[in-house]
């Protein structure tokens, strides 16, 4: 039996097209709003958000500090957008799966890949920011209660997981240990090729699932193909 490899296409951003601006840096991204996010990406998790300012990231794109208010209007308002991206696509794809009729382990393992394959996927390692201390204040109190929500579709996927296995109690650990590949690429720079496939498998041993995980794997593909179709 082949084991898929390669995650199944989920979602295409619909990019316009871009416009002059005082230089021609690549940056991420065709429209000027992509390439603002893409800078303040990089400056954020490689410079510091505290130590960022606006026109930091105005230079880094290359256009006037005036032409970024035209898309945030405050610094807040950009971290605020990069860290909605972060969990949007697992966000959608869990409420998604809950409405599937596959097995719990399924859903979780294609759940648990394809949020490991975004985050080492990324261009910049966006989930440091989830460390920042201005994170718990009410300005970002929606995006708190945003990943809360995914974090509810995990628990409730390997509390189904769990209670076949007769393992209960561990529930609550699949979605920390997806969420180590950023304290790897914190470390290393970037993620383990294996990541991919070594913390799904993991997340299904931990909650006592013992059935053929190459097996799994592809019924998770598959289950990502059709809903990706």
């Amino acid at each position: 039996m082949a084991v898929p490899d390669a995650m199944p296409e989920w979602v295409v951003p619909n990019l316009g097209p871009g416009r002059p601006r005082l230089d021609q840096r690549p940056r991420r991204g065709r429209t000027p709003r992509d390439e603002i996010l893409d800078a303040a990406g990089e400056l954020f998790t490689t410079k510091g958000y505290a130590n960022t300012s606006t026109r930091a990231v105005a230079d880094a794109v290359g256009i006037r500090q005036a032409s970024l208010y035209h898309h945030f209007a405050a610094k807040d308002d950009i971290l605020d957008t990069l860290l909605a991206e972060t969990i949007a696509g697992p966000l959608e794809l869990a409420e998604r799966l809950r409405e599937v009729d596959e097995p719990a382990h399924t859903r979780l393992y294609a759940l648990a890949w394809f949020d490991v394959s975004q985050l080492c996927a990324a261009h910049w390692n966006l989930g440091a920011l989830y460390l920042l201390p201005e994170l718990r204040t009410e300005r970002f109190a929606a995006f708190r209660l945003r990943r809360d929500e995914l974090r509810g579709h995990y628990e409730t996927l390997a509390a189904a997981v769990s209670a076949e296995a007769g393992v209960p109690g561990a529930e609550g650990l699949p979605f920390r240990l997806v969420e180590t590949v950023i304290n790897i690429r914190s470390d290393a720079g970037s993620a383990p090729g294996q990541a991919e496939r070594a913390i799904p498998d993991a997340v299904m041993r931990m909650l006592g699932w013992s059935g053929d995980l190459d097996r799994l794997r592809a019924d998770a593909h598959e289950l990502l193909q059709h809903l990706a179709a």
